[in-house]
C-alpha cells in the first residue's frame, strides 16, 4: 500500500472513532478514495479497530458495492432488473461496449470507467436506468447515454442535461438528478402538501401508553408486506427495561420493482423523522438510524440537510417540541448493496458493522436488536402513516381502505403501461381498478409484491390489494402478453441466487437447483416429473430456510405453476420407457473426460486414444 492509501485508511478509521461498529462507513470511505479496499486497507483496517483480519474481509466481501480491485474514476453500474431488459437494457449495453471497449466486469485501461451489472436501482417506472458513482439517471436512450459519457471523458462530470432539472425536490442541488417522481395518485400520505409537524406536537403531549393505544385504535399495520400491527412491535419494545432503546427506519428499499420510499424519501423526508421521532416517543428510545440503500446515496446530502434543520427548530435533539426529557436523534446509515439487508435482524447486524446475515429468534429485535438493546424497526412508509396518523387522528384513519387493511397504501407501478409511477389508494382496490388507472391495456401477468410476492395471471385480476387478500409491500409490476412468463420467472430465481447470504443450505444450495431445473425447461429438455420436483424443493426451501429470503425466494415458480400451468406444460415432454429427454449425455461426459483425461469409444466418434 502507498502513503496516499495508507493515509486513506487512518483518516477513515480516525474519522469514526476507530469503532468497529461503524466498520461500513470505515469501508466506504476507503473505497470513496482509493476506488477499491484491497488486502492491505483490509489489514490496516482491521489493526486500527482492533477486528480479526478475517472479520473485516468478510464484511467487505459480503457487500455488493465494495471491491477487492480498483472500480474506475467513473464506476458505471448497469441496472439489469427484468424490466430494464425488457426497456432498453441491451442497446445501452452496446453503447458501453462500443464507447468504452469493455464488458461488465472490466475496467479500461486508463482506469478512467469501470463497467458492472447491478440489480434493481429503484427506477422501474423510468428505465433503462444506471449509476455513475453517486450519481443516478433514468430513461436512459443510447444518444443520452453517449453524451453523459462524453461529457465525463471531457469534464469528468456527468453534465447538467443529467443532474440538472428534475422533477420536484429532484432539482434540489443538494441532490442533482433528472428524475421524475411519477406521483399519479395522492392520498392521506402524498396528499396533505406542507407539513406543520402537529403530529408530532400532538403526540409530545402524549404518554408513551396514549400513543400505543392511538396506534392500537387506528388499525395501523407494517407496510413491508408482513403487515404486523404496528402497535404492538412498539408496545413490546416499551415494555423493555433498559437504559435506552433504538428506533431504525428500513429504507433499503431492494425489492425489485419497488420505488415508493424514494419518492418519499425524496418528497417527505420529515414525514419520514416525524414518525420516527414520534415512535422513540412511544418506545423512550433516545437513538434512530435510517439505514439508506446505497443506491440511494445521491440522497444523502439531502436527508442530512434535513436533519440538521430539524435539530436547529427543536424537532430532534434534546426537549423535543419542549416537552423535557424528549430526547431523540437520527443518524443515517448507508448500506452497501446486500438485498437481504431489507430483513430487519440482517439490517441491525449491518448497522453494527457486520454482515448482514439474519439471526435466529428469540430474542425478537424489539426485546434484544441494535447492540442489545430494544430495537424496532419499520419502513419509510409505515413511519410517515404513523405521523399522518397524528396529524389527522386515529378514526380518520381507520375509515380508510378496509376493516383490517385500514388507511392508504402506496403501490410502485412499472413495466408494461402507459402511466408507471406511485399511485395511493386505500386499500381494498382491485388489481383490474389499478389496473386501469395505469392503461395497462394488454396486461397478461402482474407482480404483485415483487419477486418474494405473487405472479398472477388474468383470471384473478378482481382480487383485492390488501392484507386480507393480495397482501403487498408495494410492489406491482405489469407484463403484457408478448413476454415470456418463464424468461421472467428465472430472472427472479437468479436475483434470489445472487442475493442469498449463504447461511443456510437450503436457501444457498436450494434455490440454484430451482433455477438448473427451471434452464432445463426453458430449454425444451424438461419432463412431466419436473413440475414435482420443484414443488417438493421449493416445499423444502420455505420449511427449512431461516430468514424471508428462502421463505419467498420459491414463490414466482410455485405462483406461476399455480396460475400458468400452460405455459409450464408446453415446454415438457412425458417421460418414454428406458429415455430421458432431458438428459444430455454429452455434458454428462465431459467432466468423466476431464477426470479420465480420455474419451469414451462408445460417445467420441473420433476417438483416438486420448483427449487435449
Amino acid at each position: 500500500m502507498d502513503n496516499t492509501d495508507s493515509v486513506a485508511v487512518k483518516e477513515a478509521c480516525a474519522r469514526f472513532d476507530f469503532d468497529p461498529k461503524r466498520l461500513l462507513d470505515i469501508l466506504w470511505q476507503v473505497q470513496d478514495v482509493n476506488r477499491c479496499v484491497d488486502a492491505n486497507a483490509l489489514t490496516d483496517i482491521a489493526q486500527a479497530t482492533g477486528l480479526p483480519r478475517v472479520s473485516v474481509d468478510g464484511v467487505a466481501s459480503f457487500y455488493h458495492f465494495y471491491s477487492s480491485r480498483p472500480k474506475g474514476r467513473f464506476a458505471i453500474y448497469l441496472c439489469d432488473d427484468i424490466v430494464d431488459r425488457q426497456h432498453g437494457f441491451n442497446d445501452l449495453l452496446a453503447v458501453l461496449r462500443d464507447e468504452l471497449g469493455i464488458a461488465p466486469g472490466q475496467i479500461t485501461a486508463d482506469g478512467l470507467f469501470s463497467v458492472d451489472l447491478t440489480p434493481c436501482i429503484g427506477l422501474c417506472d423510468q428505465p433503462p436506468g444506471l449509476l455513475v458513482n453517486q450519481y443516478i439517471a433514468g430513461s436512459l436512450t443510447p444518444a443520452k447515454l453517449r453524451r453523459l459519457l462524453q461529457d465525463l471523458k471531457k469534464d469528468s462530470h456527468p453534465g447538467s442535461s443529467f443532474t440538472q432539472g428534475g422533477e420536484g425536490q429532484n432539482g434540489n442541488s443538494l441532490i442533482q438528478t433528472r428524475l421524475k417522481n411519477n406521483i399519479r395518485r395522492r392520498g392521506a400520505i402524498l396528499g396533505s402538501g406542507q407539513l406543520t409537524e402537529s403530529g408530532l406536537q400532538n403526540a409530545s403531549e402524549l404518554s408513551s401508553f396514549e400513543i400505543l393505544e392511538t396506534l392500537r385504535a387506528s388499525g395501523l399495520r407494517g407496510r413491508g408486506g408482513a403487515g404486523y400491527p404496528v402497535w404492538q412491535k412498539l408496545d413490546t419494545a416499551f415494555r423493555q427495561i433498559t437504559a435506552d432503546k433504538v428506533v431504525i427506519c428500513n429504507a433499503d428499499e431492494g425489492e425489485p420493482g419497488t420505488f415508493k420510499d424514494r419518492v418519499l424519501l425524496t418528497e417527505q423526508p420529515d414525514l419520514v423523522f416525524e414518525g420516527m421521532t414520534i415512535a422513540a416517543r412511544a418506545t423512550g428510545a433516545s437513538q434512530g438510524i435510517l439505514y439508506l440503500r446505497a443506491e440511494y446515496r445521491y440522497l444523502e446530502a439531502w436527508l442530512e440537510e434535513r436533519l440538521a434543520q430539524r435539530r436547529a427548530e427543536g424537532l430532534l435533539g434534546s426537549h423535543i417540541c419542549g416537552t423535557e426529557g424528549f430526547n431523540f436523534d437520527i443518524r443515517i446509515q448507508r448500506g452497501a448493496g446486500a438485498y437481504i439487508c431489507g430483513e430487519e435482524s440482517a439490517l441491525i447486524r449491518s448497522c453494527e458493522g457486520g454482515r448482514g446475515e439474519p439471526t435466529s429468534r428469540p430474542p425478537y429485535p424489539a426485546i434484544q436488536g441494535y447492540k442489545g438493546l430494544p430495537t424496532t424497526v419499520n419502513n419509510v412508509e409505515t413511519f410517515c402513516c404513523i405521523a399522518r396518523i397524528f396529524e389527522i387522528g386515529a378514526t380518520a384513519f381507520a375509515r380508510l381502505g378496509t376493516p383490517q387493511s385500514t388507511g392508504t397504501k402506496l403501490f410502485s407501478v412499472s413495466g408494461d403501461c402507459r402511466k408507471p409511477g406511485v399511485y395511493e389508494f386505500p386499500f381494498g382496490l382491485t388489481v383490474r381498478e389499478l389496473l386501469n388507472h395505469c392503461q395497462a391495456d394488454d396486461a397478461a401477468a402482474v407482480v404483485v409484491g415483487g419477486p418474494s410476492g405473487q405472479i398472477i395471471g388474468r383470471n384473478e385480476f378482481d382480487r383485492r390489494l390488501c392484507f386480507e387478500d393480495l397482501a403487498t409491500a408495494g410492489a406491482f409490476v405489469v407484463f403484457n402478453s408478448t413476454r415470456n412468463i418463464l424468461e421472467i420467472v428465472r430472472a427472479y430465481i437468479q436475483f434470489f441466487v445472487d442475493e442469498s447470504c449463504g447461511y443456510c443450505t437450503p436457501c444457498r444450495v436450494g434455490n440454484v437447483f430451482l433455477l438448473e431445473r427451471m434452464d432445463k425447461i426453458i430449454a425444451g429438455k424438461g419432463e412431466t416429473t419436473d413440475i414435482d420436483y420443484l414443488r417438493q424443493l421449493a416445499d423444502t426451501i420455505i420449511e427449512t430456510s431461516r430468514c424471508g429470503l428462502g421463505h419467498t425466494s420459491p414463490r414466482p415458480i410455485l405462483s406461476t405453476l399455480a396460475n400458468f400451468p400452460l405455459v409450464y406444460a408446453a415446454l415438457l415432454k412425458a417421460p418414454n420407457a428406458g429415455s430421458q429427454p432431458g438428459f444430455d449425455i454429452q455434458k454428462a461426459l465431459d467432466e468423466a473426460r476431464h477426470l479420465a483425461h480420455r474419451g469414451s469409444t462408445l460417445y467420441d466418434r473420433d476417438y483416438s486414444g486420448g483427449v487435449s
